[in-house]
């Protein structure tokens, strides 16, 4: 994640919605990747930057209505929303106590994972506009029907996290922390987060739009093994037998090993995190250089990922890293990374 600077030149980070040095409201603005100074008493605002105005914004409703967004529409947009909350089809019922810190929770995950796709240049539309390749979220939680959603719908019964023809589920109940830790163990995972859930599942999106129907398909099976073998059986062996017992030789997890779709997923994941990582490094002095090519990617983060760790455990915490890059992952890793870039808008 980059950082940004305010129009009077202080540095502002990606979550702000205010600057400390100056008081400005601020709106991040996705079309331009930056935060800016809002001036003017709105609705429209003047969005001025450090080398000064770079066009006329509105709030996003669940900016002004809400405050869990702080992106902005350019004002002569006929949308209420922002790009990110444009793809919201189902969000929780605000009416319920918890439920609004959740749905911030995970709005700010949301948004970061858009993030990833604008400064990557990977296509995306919303799926009210495009049916058939468009992307949408749905925030649900388990509960009888009718009562907790925003979509009548809506017939209740458990929600899982996952994918379907663009269509991401995400179980709220994974903002928070406490129920996710939980699951974390009883899944006996090495990680588990919000954020890691919206980058795996955007994964499978991906595979959909990029892979599937594609020059692409046959090379993605050389690497990440055939997909046309039976999911909801290769899931269920997973579940009853487990992983095989020499899984960390070719696989970023344990999951991974389950079908050459949560394979592909699972890499498409660490890839996001790996390079909004390096980013932030890169964007807070660090000593981190932007990488060069693949290579030289895998090869800072690898540095930074032994320092994560150990920086961590200093602090007497679990490894921000726990997961051991081999040559098998590495070379799946680089597939993806040459799809994004072939494919990928500038």
């Amino acid at each position: 994640m980059n950082t940004f600077h305010c129009a009077c030149g202080n540095r502002v980070y990606f979550e702000n919605d205010r600057c400390l040095a100056c008081k400005r409201g601020l709106g991040f603005l996705p079309d331009h990747l930056c935060q800016a100074a809002l001036e003017g008493p709105g609705p429209v605002f003047e969005a001025h930057g450090p080398d000064g105005l770079i066009g006329h914004y509105r709030k996003c409703r669940n900016y002004s209505q809400h405050q869990v967004c702080n992106w902005m529409v350019p004002a002569d947009s006929d949308d209420s929303f922002c790009m990110a909350c444009r793809l919201n089809r189902i969000i929780p019922n605000l009416d319920k106590p918890g439920n609004r810190e959740k749905w911030l929770n995970v709005e700010r995950e949301k948004r970061r994972l858009i993030y990833d796709l604008l400064r990557l240049g990977l296509p995306f539309t919303a799926k009210r506009d495009d049916p058939r390749t468009g992307l949408a979220f749905a925030f649900m939680e388990d509960q009888e029907p009718n009562q907790e959603f925003v979509d009548a719908d809506w017939s209740g019964g458990k929600v899982f996290t996952g994918h379907a023809n663009g269509l991401i589920t995400i179980n709220i109940l994974e903002a928070d922390d406490a129920a996710r830790e939980a699951m974390r163990q009883r899944m006996n995972e090495a990680s588990r987060t919000l954020l890691g859930h919206f980058r795996h599942e955007i994964g499978h999106y991906y595979w959909d739009r990029l892979i599937q129907d594609s020059e692409w398909l046959e090379p993605c099976r050389q690497i990440f093994g055939d997909d046309r073998q039976n999911y909801s059986a290769a899931l269920k062996r997973h579940y009853r037998e487990g992983p095989p017992a020499d899984w960390q030789q070719g696989f970023i997890s344990a999951y991974a090993t389950a079908h050459p779709w949560e394979d592909w997923a699972e890499c498409w994941g660490h890839y996001l995190q790996i390079t909004d990582a390096l980013e932030t490094a890169h964007a807070m002095d660090m000593g981190i250089p932007q990488p060069q090519d693949f290579d030289h990617l895998i090869e800072t983060w690898t540095h930074l990922s032994i320092t994560l760790n150990l920086m961590n455990r200093s602090m007497g915490l679990r490894d921000a890293y726990p997961f051991v890059l081999t040559n098998p992952v590495i070379d799946k890793l680089r597939f993806i990374h040459r799809l994004i870039q072939e494919t990928a808008s500038p």
